[in-house]
């Protein structure tokens, strides 16, 4: 038995981590490979700090697409091997018209959970315009979906299992740049990542819409550092790069931007 209440001190989102001990648990006691549900990216990398401290087991991850926020987890015993393609996974295309009535991801998303499924069973969703969305989800919900899943909005669709190979992922635009900040604090490095007012960064970091190394930070002084990962909901990712100090002690900082 792995020691539980040991490796869950400090972790912030309990009840996740302590199902994926569990179910690392039944991989060693089993020797098979053990999948987890859909973890989000701050769930993961909770759950890769926990798992860095045991020997006993090793997991892999995998989302569907190299970009994918939303990754599901194959655990086994140290002694097995393990890789990626291990990780049971299923794309849907969700196909109708929405030229006239668009739709959004949280529009796809809440369809999906109409039909009474939870939201650990569902990956990424790829919004594809007025052509419909690509979701991906657990294998064993494919079925029910395809007959289950008949409306988005009010537009009918058509649902059905796809490859993962047919996902239509746009690869993201990276945009380098260089900011000279007074100070490293969160506010000032995101306001100049994402080209918006630092007032208007502010609040977005103080109403929790902005997450470093996918961790909620509500504190606009928050000190970034070189290899942070700066992300806000609908508007992209930034990557701080190398960091130096100028001759008037300000910061010259790189940044890179994902949209």
């Amino acid at each position: 038995m792995l020691p539980r209440d040991e490796l869950l001190k400090g972790v912030e989102n309990r009840d996740a981590a302590a199902r994926v001990i569990d179910q690392a648990d039944q991989a060693i006691k089993t020797w098979e490979v053990v999948f987890t549900d859909f973890l989000s990216p701050p769930e993961y990398v909770k759950i890769q700090q926990v798992f860095s401290r045991l020997t006993e087991v090793h997991l892999v991850a995998a989302g569907g697409y190299p970009q994918a926020e939303r990754q599901r987890l194959a655990i086994a015993r140290s002694e097995l091997p393990l890789d990626a393609s291990q990780v049971d996974l299923a794309a849907l295309e969700i196909a109708g018209n929405f030229l006239f009535d668009p739709a959004t991801h949280r529009d796809f998303l809440g369809a999906l959970l109409g039909t009474g499924i939870v939201r650990d069973k569902v990956g990424d969703i790829i919004v594809l315009g007025e052509r419909g969305a690509q979701a991906i989800v657990v294998p064993e919900l494919v079925d029910f979906l395809e007959m289950n899943l008949k409306q988005v909005r009010s537009v009918p669709v058509n649902t059905r299992r796809i490859e993962l190979d047919e996902l239509k992922v746009r690869e993201p635009k990276k945009k380098e740049m260089t900011t000279v900040e007074a100070s490293l604090r969160l506010d000032a490095i995101a306001s100049a990542g994402f080209g918006m007012s630092r007032s208007k960064m502010a609040d977005l970091i103080e109403a929790g819409d902005v997450r470093v190394n996918w961790k909620e930070v509500t504190s606009a002084s928050y000190a970034v550092k070189a290899a942070d990962l700066i992300a806000i909901r609908g508007k992209g990712r930034v990557e701080v790069g190398d960091i130096a100090v100028t001759k008037k002690d300000r910061y010259r900082v790189q940044l890179t931007r994902f949209v």
